[in-house]
């Protein structure tokens, strides 16, 4: 992104989207729509005298993929960063307005456009599996919420086979639950046309623990393990590797783990952990040696949770399941 000589930087929000040229320094607003894109390009082009220039945002869930859409369609140059870079760069700012973010993003671009990679869409399959995903988890909760106010009632009342209330409640849980099954469904269709990620699929569900909420959710995060470059960097990215707090000859604290990451992430991998530990020898074993080394458990199972890290980056990198060693010890 080097070569470019402007950058502008959009706020993106629901309903509209702040522009600022950072070399042309003038700004205007846009409806975050087909019709706002247009004219946002077509603004761009009478403000500034630049022959290359590219657009930068911040990733805001569905409200910025409409833009990244557009912008893709049309061969356009776009990075689209994480909000948290982009705030942690800007050092102590006191007032916050449309114009302001879409400053402070226009700078982010500018001062680090050498650093930057052209971002690029993902795939409509990936898209839509982490839509289904998204709707899976929250319909789970909405449905945990039920189950627990349905057992409560059932305490309260002296009949609750009859009640209004419960039997309300029931239709609603057994609907949800078939919902679940339709989106599960969905996705292992979804997973199955697709020849690489139903391979990557078979290989991570070879590892005791990882079922097919993991497993997909593994191959969404990692852009069906394209995106990270080892398992080190995508445990990072989760929020599971260790790291050193040292300063000076007085701060020597053990390695932790930083609380930045994917907690989604970080809690299914936790959840797979204690089922590997249940299903799993080897890892039962190295789970108990760590504790025998005196280290709390939680500790332990994060230890659990990166060796599972580790075995997924290596069965898809080497392309064939895993195999347990110890049923094949003399």
């Amino acid at each position: 992104m080097k070569n470019y000589e402007e950058v502008v930087g959009i706020d993106v929000s629901k309903k509209s989207l702040d522009a600022y040229c950072y070399q042309a320094q003038v700004h205007k607003e846009f409806t975050n729509d087909i019709t706002g894109y247009k004219s946002l390009l077509k603004w761009v082009l009478k403000v500034t005298k630049a022959s290359k220039v590219f657009y930068c945002f911040e990733n805001t869930g569905y409200y910025s993929l409409k833009l990244a859409l557009y912008l893709s369609s049309e061969s356009i140059v776009y990075v689209e960063e994480s909000p948290l870079k982009i705030k942690r760069s800007s050092g102590i700012v006191k007032e916050k307005t449309d114009l302001i973010d879409s400053k402070l993003i226009a700078r982010y671009g500018w001062l680090y456009r050498e650093e930057l990679e052209p971002s690029v869409v993902k795939e409509q399959s990936h898209l839509e599996l982490g839509r289904l995903l998204a709707l899976r988890d929250q319909l789970v909760r909405n449905n945990a919420g039920l189950k627990g106010t349905l057992k409560e009632m059932k305490v309260l009342l002296t009949s609750p086979s009859t009640d209004v209330g419960c039997l309300s409640l029931k239709r609603s849980i057994d609907y949800q639950e078939k919902q679940v099954k339709a989106i599960e469904q969905r996705i292992q269709d979804i997973i199955s046309a697709d020849a690489s990620m139903s391979k990557n699929y078979e290989l991570l569900t070879s590892l005791k623990g990882i079922g097919l909420v993991v497993a997909c959710q593994l191959i969404y995060h990692t852009g069906n393990f394209t995106r990270f470059s080892s398992w080190r960097s995508f445990s990072s990215y989760c929020g599971t590797a260790p790291f050193k707090h040292e300063s000076g000859t007085s701060i020597h604290r053990r390695k932790q783990c930083h609380y930045l990451g994917d907690r989604k992430m970080k809690s299914l991998l936790s959840m797979a952990s204690v089922s590997a530990i249940q299903h799993d020898s080897e890892l039962r074993l190295y789970y108990n040696r760590k504790l025998a080394e005196g280290k709390d458990k939680m500790l332990a199972i994060n230890n659990v949770r990166n060796k599972l890290i580790a075995r997924a980056f290596a069965v898809v990198k080497r392309g064939t399941p895993y195999v347990v060693l110890q049923q094949h010890a003399a």
